[in-house]
């Protein structure tokens, strides 16, 4: 086997930096996850910063990126547990976050989930024709900026005007998230209500320049897509459940119809994320089959007078390792189940919970590979962006509540342990670890396609991956106990006399909390769920004809989430999404004029300047939240109360200059 390049890609320069960018977008992650129920990929902004930190040195090198920003987005993709873990404080069971079973089911869970997706790298990477639109759009970020480096003046400028842009977006949100969050003297959004007999119909729109930079990367088909069930929701679901509802004396039509929507509406958008992620699972199925049987059993010999072809670009982790990795991580799963079974189910024999540990261990890696398989093939074909993470932890939710009840049911020892709460949190709790899973797997192959392209090697961006997850693992349990202590999470605060306005939605985790409970309990509201299944099984066949049709898509699961989260979330994906459409018209009009250069100039313009919103506004609110902290009080930065009535409009305004300012960086000459 011959070395491919002389290049240094493993360095440990290149570890600490991934480690440190890793905090970043970790916490930022974490933040936008548990305030709207979504994340951002991080892999491009890693690479763009990883780029024009390392350029710093003369010796660095394409192949050192790479590595890099895929340490980077394994750990900012892991952060996707945040999904179900909150559950576990909002049954009562955690009054916080223990740092080591937090982190280390975080940790086994992740490295699974880069083990699983090995043995796929081969025939899903390099063999298929799969898309993988975040690993090639990060492969060219890669290359532009190395091919660059021959010009140090043309490298200069265009590291500094990375950064710059960078810096704008993280400026103007972090101003947005210190004068709203805490100065208090601009509102975070604005409702109206208009009254329709017996019910009531909802227009709300937020503020926020993170969902307005997450609107902009999601697309147009998504954000319409999510405006649609925002529709739905609030202008059929609620009001005919508001006017069948029996009104409580005193109890105004709005607060009538947010209750429906918390209690019952909801499910409907779980019904629909539900059969969304079932749906993709059913369409991969074939193909992942059909890939997995194509996979040579060995490397393929060279061809008569030809030397072998195999190289370091094409080695994954020896199999020894994976196998020595893979038990180890097993064994520290069991040992963190055992002791979570243990302690919160006190009444089973030591072999009872040895044996239950056993079972939950088993079930969490059989479903753990096999999502892993279907994510994998899902961030491949749509981008890690647009793959169901959340709708596969309700599948996991539902499987895993099933499957523990009935076995309730045929072992008697488990009858009375496993009934009722304590069933409810060991679901969680397993499901957090599937998640987990899932999530790096769904960003594994997408990294690995990068690599692929130029030219890293393969076992090397693997045991990075790795140390993303224990790094990603260390981070995500101190800031979900600073998020939880400052803000709180929805229907559980930490403290009495917190503001619940200011509770994080922790929407994802809430729905399977409540899923979960309604297993148990029997009180699961399967009507709304079975409405949320048609409404699904209808926008996928109305998604297969735009789609077969050319004339665009409706993404299900987007429909939804619109649903499913306040409209002051989906609205603003959609102005964000409405946003990106008119600044890609804008840039294919300019092209004729400025070329293709300026043309990739403005898109990597928009891209630094969404990302920029994402960070600024999350680590704003981090810091915010640590003041609450240590301080005790709601709101200890506040210069005006809630009675403050010009807030929503300064607030609008604000707004309004964010998007203007945005389009404009981005077009310009």
């Amino acid at each position: 086997m011959q070395s491919h390049t002389p290049l240094r890609e493993f360095t440990l320069r290149g570890v600490l930096l991934g480690a440190l960018i890793t905090l970043a977008f970790t916490a930022a992650n974490v933040y936008l996850g548990l305030k709207v129920g979504l994340t951002f990929a991080s892999a491009i902004p890693a690479a763009v910063i990883s780029m024009a930190l390392l350029y710093k040195f003369q010796d660095s090198n394409i192949l050192e990126n790479n590595l890099v920003q895929t340490q980077a987005s394994a750990a900012g993709t892991l952060s996707s547990v945040i999904f179900v873990i909150p559950g576990l404080v909002m049954t009562g069971l955690w009054s916080g976050f223990p740092f080591w079973q937090t982190a280390l089911i975080c940790a086994a869970g992740g490295t699974l989930g880069v083990l699983y997706t090995i043995p796929l790298r081969r025939v899903m990477v390099v063999q298929s024709q799969l898309p993988y639109p975040e690993g090639v759009a990060a492969a060219e970020v890669l290359r532009v900026g190395d091919a660059q480096r021959h010009t140090e003046s043309a490298d200069a400028a265009r590291r500094s005007g990375s950064m710059r842009e960078l810096g704008w977006g993280t400026g103007m949100a972090a101003l947005f998230g210190l004068l709203s969050g805490g100065l208090r003297v601009l509102g975070d959004a604005v409702t109206f209500w208009i009254p329709a007999g017996p019910a009531v119909l909802r227009i709300s729109t937020g503020f926020s320049p993170a969902l307005l930079a997450a609107g902009y990367l999601m697309g147009m088909a998504a954000g319409m897509a999510v405006l649609l069930g925002v529709a739905l929701c609030w202008f059929v679901i609620v009001p005919w459940l508001t006017a069948a509802a029996a009104h409580v004396d005193g109890q105004a039509l709005p607060a009538l119809a947010v209750q429906v929507w918390s209690q019952k509406a909801k499910f409907a958008g779980a019904g629909v994320i539900a059969v969304s992620a079932l749906w993709a699972l059913i369409t991969l199925a074939g193909p992942i089959a059909a890939a997995m049987r194509a996979q040579p059993a060995r490397a393929l010999p060279a061809a008569a007078g030809q030397e072998a072809r195999r190289d370091e670009t094409d080695v994954d982790m020896p199999r020894s390792w994976m196998l020595i990795i893979g038990a180890m991580a097993l064994c520290v799963l069991f040992l963190v189940v055992n002791h979570f079974i243990g302690t919160h189910m006190p009444a089973l024999h030591a072999g009872e919970r040895y044996g239950l540990s056993a079972l939950c261990v088993v079930f969490a890696a059989i479903f753990g590979f096999l999502v892993a398989a279907a994510c994998g093939y899902m961030a491949g074909l749509v981008g890690s962006s647009a793959s169901p993470i959340s709708g596969i932890g309700i599948i996991a939710t539902v499987l895993m509540g099933v499957s523990l009840l009935a076995l309730s049911w045929l072992v008697p020892a488990f009858r009375t342990t496993l009934a009722g709460h304590l069933g409810v949190v060991l679901v969680l709790f397993m499901v957090s670890v599937i998640l987990a899973m899932a999530a790096i797997s769904n960003d594994n192959l997408q990294d690995l396609k990068t690599g692929y392209l130029v030219g890293a090697t393969p076992w090397r961006q693997q045991m990075v991956l790795i140390i993303g997850c224990a790094v990603g693992a260390v981070v995500i349990p101190p800031v979900l106990e600073l998020l939880y202590n400052a803000y709180g999470f929805a229907g559980a605060m930490p403290r009495p006399g917190m503001d619940p306005k200011l509770a994080l939605e922790a929407p994802q985790a809430n729905l399977m909390t409540q899923i979960a409970n309604g297993i148990f309990s029997g009180s699961l509201d399967w009507s709304m769920l079975g409405i949320g299944v048609a409404i699904g099984v209808a926008v996928i066949a109305l998604d297969a004809v735009l789609r077969k049709s050319g004339r665009g898509a409706l993404p299900p699961l987007a429909v939804g989430l619109g649903i499913y989260l306040p409209p002051t979330i989906g609205v603003t994906l959609t102005i964000g999404a409405v946003l990106g459409f008119a600044i890609q018209r804008a840039i294919k009009a300019g092209e004729a004029r400025g070329g293709r250069a300026w043309a990739i100039a403005a898109e990597e313009r928009g891209l630094l300047l969404a990302s920029g919103l994402i960070v600024g506004e999350s680590l704003m609110g981090l810091l915010i939240a640590a003041v609450i902290g240590f301080s005790a009080e709601n709101a200890p930065l506040a210069l005006v109360g809630d009675q403050f009535s010009a807030a929503h409009w300064l607030g609008l305004i604000y707004f309004i200059a964010l998007g203007s300012i945005f389009y404009r960086r981005i077009i310009r000459r």
